[in-house]
C-alpha cells in the first residue's frame, strides 16, 4: 500500500468512528416520572418519608442526599437538571436531551410536563 493509500484509509476510518460518536450522541426524549435514585422506580411505598410520592421524593433528595431522576417505567435516568426536576417530581415528563448508555445519565435540554 502506499503512502496515499495508506493515508486514504486512515482518513475513512476516522471518519466512520467520528460517525458513531455522533450517532451514539444523538438527542433522545424519554418520557417517565420524576423521582428520586433511592427509590428510582417511582415507589415510594416502602420509604414513606411523606404523605405522597412527591413528598417522599423530595425528603430522600433533601435529607438523604438523594437525586432526582427519570424513571420511564424500564429505566431510572439521573438528570443534569436537577433544579427544574425539582418543580416536577412525581410529574409525567418529557426530557430531551443526549443520553449516556453506559452511565443511564441524560445531560438534559429541557423537561417539561406531559
Amino acid at each position: 500500500m502506499t503512502i496515499g493509500g495508506l493515508f486514504a484509509a486512515i482518513t475513512v476510518c476516522a471518519c466512520l468512528a467520528a460517525a458513531a460518536v455522533t450517532a451514539a450522541q444523538a438527542k433522545q426524549t424519554i418520557v417517565g416520572t420524576i423521582t428520586d435514585d433511592m427509590c428510582a422506580r417511582a415507589d415510594h411505598s416502602k420509604m414513606r418519608m411523606g404523605s405522597n410520592d412527591a413528598e417522599c421524593a423530595k425528603a430522600c433528595v433533601d435529607a438523604h442526599g438523594a437525586a432526582y431522576v427519570v424513571f420511564d417505567g424500564k429505566t431510572a435516568y439521573g438528570l443534569s437538571d436537577q433544579k427544574t426536576a425539582a418543580t416536577l417530581v412525581a410529574k409525567k415528563v418529557r426530557v430531551v436531551g443526549t443520553v449516556d448508555d453506559k452511565t443511564k445519565k441524560i445531560a438534559v435540554d429541557s423537561i417539561r410536563a406531559e
